[in-house]
């Protein structure tokens, strides 16, 4: 079985790393140029971490990334809704990741490099179309290349040409009414050194997090700005790389010092800031066409509420290399990853339009806009934790379902993962 995997991001280059270690040959075709690590941060769930360290990863992740040990709900004044431990402190057998999002697709690079040999990775190859019979894929790209396998996987994010293949009147994303600015800023550490904390409420947040620390104690701290507006509001079409103005949302949070984290402070620190969207698509009724199927952002772009799109996508990656080593033939491995990937991923997705577990800020700030005395009269423990949990199940990574789960490595092949 050889499969040709379109996109060499975080879903790509794990899907290629995963069916290494199935036994199946993978080659990766990004449209990129070449590879560099740009973009800001992102947070890798203990779901995720558990693919990758299964992978033979854990290592480079703890020496790219900072194990979060806390995370933190606040209001707009700094007060505090709700604190959890996160990773290993919370129970789980594998940590959580904040790492840089594109360190962390150089890491699985450099890896699919070393595994599957410079060969198998093809940059400046962007797909033009494709072409399926019973027995393969030909994928055609914008130089006059082809490639040949038995199957196709699309991991090509949110503006994928073979979605857009099959549902050419899907239209754009859907924006939900918010712009988020984000970037990364050093600054001195703030409570536990290695928190991630959500301030505010659904229409005006602040969300930070640190992703890499200098010898001096400094932390590298990856932050985002998020303001809602009237959906009827031009946007420019979502681009992780489009420059934004500091000026068009500082203001908004000019008061925001709590004294443990100083948000105006994070904000003039940064060196560049980013403009983006939040969108998502609505859930397909089906992946897969044949031998062709979607994964990661081209299946289910979602909310970045919950720290799930990359997590999701790797979790993509496993279960279907899984099942293609499995089941017999292409066909029904993908139907096997389709079953159970497409309906939980669909549940991410509605989830995160309800704002998640964030909807523990917006409980409080409906029931005491101008802050309280004691959170217990604004809210009990229990409602906030039954809002935090639900979550945890829905995205499938609650403690003790993760840790119980069995592995999703080919047992026949598991040694390959440490080659």
């Amino acid at each position: 079985m050889r499969a040709i995997i379109i996109g060499g991001g975080i879903g790509g280059l794990t899907t290629a790393l995963a069916l290494h270690a199935a036994g199946i040959e993978a080659e990766v075709f990004e449209s990129a140029p070449e590879i560099r690590p740009l973009g800001v941060g992102v947070n890798l769930q203990p779901h995720a971490v558990r693919e990758l360290t299964e992978l033979g990863l854990g290592e480079e992740l703890a020496a790219t990334g900072i194990a979060t040990q806390e995370f933190r709900y606040a209001n707009r004044f700094g007060q505090t809704i709700w604190t959890e431990p996160r990773g290993l402190a919370a129970g789980y057998h594998w940590p959580q990741y904040s790492i840089h999002r594109g360190r962390l697709q150089v890491l699985l690079w450099r890896a699919a490099e070393a595994r599957l040999g410079t060969a198998h990775l093809r940059a400046g190859k962007r797909l033009t179309g494709f072409a399926q019979d019973a027995s393969g894929v030909t994928a055609r790209f914008a130089d006059g290349s082809t490639a040949q396998g038995d199957l196709l996987i699309a991991a090509d994010g949110i503006h994928s040409t073979v979605r857009a293949h099959y549902h050419p009147d899907e239209g754009p994303p859907k924006w939900n009414g918010a712009l988020l600015w984000r970037a990364t800023s050093w600054a001195p550490a703030f409570l536990t050194g290695a928190s991630m904390v959500q301030a505010g409420h659904r229409d005006t947040k602040f969300v930070c997090y640190p992703i890499a620390k200098d010898e001096g104690g400094r932390l590298l701290v990856n932050w985002i700005a998020e303001q809602r507006f009237p959906t009827d509001t031009p946007w420019a079409r979502e681009d992780w790389n489009r420059p934004g103005r500091i000026e068009d949302f500082l203001p908004i949070f000019a008061g925001w010092n709590f004294g443990w984290l100083d948000v105006p402070a994070l904000i003039h620190a940064a060196e560049a800031v980013y403009e983006f969207p939040m969108v998502d698509r609505d859930p397909l009724p089906r992946w897969t066409h044949g031998r062709v199927t979607l994964l990661g952002d081209a299946a289910h772009p979602m909310y970045p509420i919950g720290s799930n799109g990359a997590s999701q996508a790797i979790l993509d990656a496993r279960f279907l290399a899984l099942q293609l080593a499995t089941q017999g033939s292409v066909e029904a491995g993908l139907e096997a990853y389709e079953a159970v990937r497409r309906p939980a991923t669909a549940a991410v997705v509605e989830a995160n339009r309800g704002d998640g577990p964030d909807r523990v800020m917006d409980i409080v700030h409906a029931r005491a806009p101008e802050g309280f005395a004691r959170l217990e009269d604004v809210v009990p423990h229990a409602e906030l934790e039954a809002v935090v949990m639900s979550y945890k199940r829905t995205a499938g990574f609650d403690p003790e379902t993760l840790n119980r789960r069995e592995s999703w490595s080919v047992p026949r092949h598991a040694g390959l993962a440490r080659d």
